[in-house]
């Protein structure tokens, strides 16, 4: 499947996601969707991929399957255990 980042992931959220200290990339989001570390739905019923970006964060991505395209909503980064598929026991 072909992975598609909007123009807000890559024009807006990346720099201001590095502006905070991530080196969060275009290739970096897509592994997170191939292979994510834990998986969950958005409030809105979207399906999420997240993976670390430290010991402490995530880079939580939210996505659409439009056929045989992905296209990522939108991306942020979150404390472990925010969402509750990344809750450590």
């Amino acid at each position: 499947m072909k992975i598609v980042l909007k123009e807000h992931v890559i024009n807006d959220k990346i720099p201001l996601i590095k502006a905070w200290g991530w080196n969060v990339t275009p290739a970096k989001i897509r592994q997170t969707v191939k292979k994510p570390k834990w998986r969950g739905i958005s409030r809105f019923g979207q399906p999420t991929a997240m993976s670390s970006l430290d010991e402490k964060h995530i880079l939580r991505v939210i996505f659409e399957v439009r056929g045989d395209i992905i296209e990522v909503i939108t991306i942020h980064p979150a404390r472990i255990g925010t969402y509750e598929s990344t809750k450590q026991d």
